[in-house]
């Protein structure tokens, strides 16, 4: 069960480890050339992903909330989404393990979609590589965002949580980026001066945004606004 409070990350395994090799083998030589391969090497870890260093800076800020409140359990909770089949599970176990992940939950969802496990788990956020799937996810009201894999090696922090949220389509709706789409910045701009007064609708990530200022203030009310990660 979801503990009381918690902040429920979704991650699919594709986007917490690199998974391009395993890939291309189920792609092109089948389902049981692909396990086959998981299963010899399932002592392999496998390498981090573009959301690894997410993660690892979520699991920083669990430590330093579980100092500061002990008995609270308003942290975060990641939820490692997987639709592969049981016997990769063992790899992504160890590969776990081998990092020393703090991840207890694992939903493996036998090729279906997500989307009723997400419900399931309460989620707050899910993460996946696989943009049809974060689209879906978006649509039944769920906040989710694509992972890409970049291009070269990043030097991202994995001890501080740094976060950056676009305002069309992600905090807020998407209604001025439809009109610049279908009418062209003349229309936006006298709609923009039109509607200035009203305040627009909430985005898909506003209600993640909100979860984050809220333990963003306990790091406040302790006085460390400073030191806040």
């Amino acid at each position: 069960p979801k503990p009381e409070n918690a902040i429920t990350i979704a991650v699919s395994s594709r986007a917490l480890f690199r998974m391009e090799e395993e890939q291309k083998i189920y792609n092109e030589q089948g389902v049981e050339a692909y396990v086959k391969y998981q299963l010899d090497h399932e002592n392999e870890p496998f390498l981090p992903g573009a959301a690894f260093p997410f993660v690892k800076a979520l699991e920083a800020v669990n430590t330093q909330l579980r100092q500061l409140y002990p008995d609270s359990e308003e942290l975060f909770d990641i939820v490692l989404m997987t639709n592969n089949h049981a016997q990769v599970g063992v790899r992504l176990i160890n590969s776990i393990n081998h990092y020393g992940l703090f991840i207890e939950r694992f939903c493996m969802t036998g090729g279906n979609s997500p989307i009723c496990y997400l419900k399931a788990y309460h989620t707050n956020l899910y993460l996946s590589s696989d943009a049809e799937k974060v689209s879906g996810a978006i649509e039944e009201g769920i906040a989710a965002a694509t992972i890409f894999s970049p291009s070269k090696d990043l030097e991202v922090s994995e001890d501080q949580l740094r976060v950056a949220f676009d305002g069309d389509a992600v905090l807020f709706s998407d209604e001025s980026e439809q009109i610049v789409k279908a009418h062209g910045l003349d229309m936006f701009f006298e709609h923009e001066k039109a509607h200035e007064n009203k305040p627009l609708a909430q985005g898909p990530l506003k209600g993640f945004l909100e979860a984050l200022g809220k333990l963003q203030k306990k790091f406040y009310s302790k006085g460390l606004r400073m030191e806040c990660p």
